[in-house]
């Protein structure tokens, strides 16, 4: 089943305009977007197929800090994490 999961990671700096955008050029194989310009929290919508919503989330966080470390960005703990099914977003 594929999943759209939202990540988030709280730092401690601020982001510019150019490190979201180096991570949303490194999530872009996994169908994501990025979000973060002139805050201390970055994220990313990630699609995933996996069997639960537990399995949803750590693929894609596996996948968030990857991309994170490739666009070089600080490391900082994922505050929110959330997975939506594609069955669950068709009913709504």
């Amino acid at each position: 089943m594929r999943w759209s999961v939202g990540l988030e990671a709280e730092g401690e700096r601020v982001l510019s305009r150019e490190q979201v955008v180096d991570l949303a050029d490194a999530v872009a194989p996994s169908q994501g977007i990025a979000t973060g310009v002139g805050t201390s929290r970055y994220g990313a919508r990630l699609i995933v197929d996996a069997a639960s919503r537990e399995e949803a989330i750590e693929k894609a966080t596996e996948e968030f800090l990857r991309a994170a470390r490739q666009a070089g960005l600080p490391g900082a703990p994922v505050v929110r994490a959330e997975a939506v099914s594609e069955d669950e977003d068709d009913r709504s």
